[in-house]
């Protein structure tokens, strides 16, 4: 697998494309994004341009910054996080993202969208006016908290006198600005959704019809997607199980890995890596 990997990055490089990525929303899951754009930069592809919604924006924003996959998977487990994120609610019944946002300035100091290396598109919806909205200018923190506040469970943020929550509530795969942006676009879903014979507790039930709700969107979007990373494995995870950030990272990475080669296949190149793989083999 490592002198094939040579081989690919040797390829992407020869090309121009300008590679897109959208990351979901799904809690906990959202670190299997990591794992993706770990797998991916191993084989030379970086994004170009990336969207992302809640936990996907959060991991998105991170990697615009320019911190690489493993330090923002460091991030991920840092115990401070980890703390404020569980299913306990407090008296008033919502929980903040201090924390979080304490974070996300310590490593993005300039508050605001021009200062990133990448473009990133964060995905939030409006409750003032029941509309769903892409900001890619302007401020940027508290739009990235407002995407990952998720409705009930998160205290909503307030914006230039609008209330912002979570924007997978709307749309949990904002693919919709990379199609002008990007040649070649990949969409992360991380909430892999079959057939469950058993559901027990009421967390397990709101879990469930929250998951199954913001489904139907992202299926919509699927179309617009060159290529869909969706790890059936991540079904087994719960949205706050972010005790298990190596487990999901792991699943992530391995499901990106695994279709390394279906995916440039997709980019026109299965001439180039046969002749490639021949001359390999002669050498071996």
């Amino acid at each position: 697998m490592y002198r094939i990997g040579l081989l690919l990055i040797f390829s992407i490089k020869m090309m121009k494309s300008k590679f897109g990525i959208s990351l979901s929303g799904g809690g906990a899951r959202g670190i299997a994004h990591i794992g993706v754009l770990a797998a991916l930069n191993k084989y030379g592809i970086d994004p170009d341009v990336i969207s992302g919604t809640s936990s996907g924006a959060v991991i998105g924003v991170l990697y615009a910054a320019g911190h690489d996959p493993s330090t923002i998977l460091e991030l991920m487990k840092m115990k401070k996080l980890r703390r404020i994120i569980s299913w306990a609610f407090p008296s008033d019944g919502l929980l903040d993202l201090d924390k979080v946002e304490a974070v996300l300035r310590e490593y993005i100091p300039e508050d605001h969208f021009s200062a990133l290396k990448k473009k990133f598109y964060c995905g939030v919806t409006n409750l003032n006016t029941g509309r769903y909205e892409l900001i890619s200018t302007g401020k940027l923190i508290p739009y990235i908290l407002a995407s990952a506040s998720i409705p009930i469970v998160f205290e909503p943020k307030e914006i230039d006198g609008n209330t912002y929550v979570d924007g997978g509530l709307l749309n949990n795969l904002p693919v919709e600005p990379l199609v002008e942006e990007a040649d070649t676009i990949i969409g992360v879903n991380v909430n892999h959704n079959e057939e469950v014979k058993e559901i027990k507790g009421m967390r397990n039930v709101a879990e469930r019809c929250f998951r199954l709700a913001i489904g139907q969107n992202v299926r919509n979007n699927f179309e617009l997607c060159d290529f869909i990373i969706e790890p059936p494995e991540l079904r087994k995870i719960n949205t706050f199980d972010f005790a298990k950030a190596e487990e999901i990272y792991q699943i992530g990475f391995d499901e990106t890995e695994s279709r390394i080669l279906e995916f440039f296949d997709l980019l026109n190149l299965e001439k180039v890596l046969t002749e490639k793989k021949k001359r390999l083999v002669k050498n071996i």
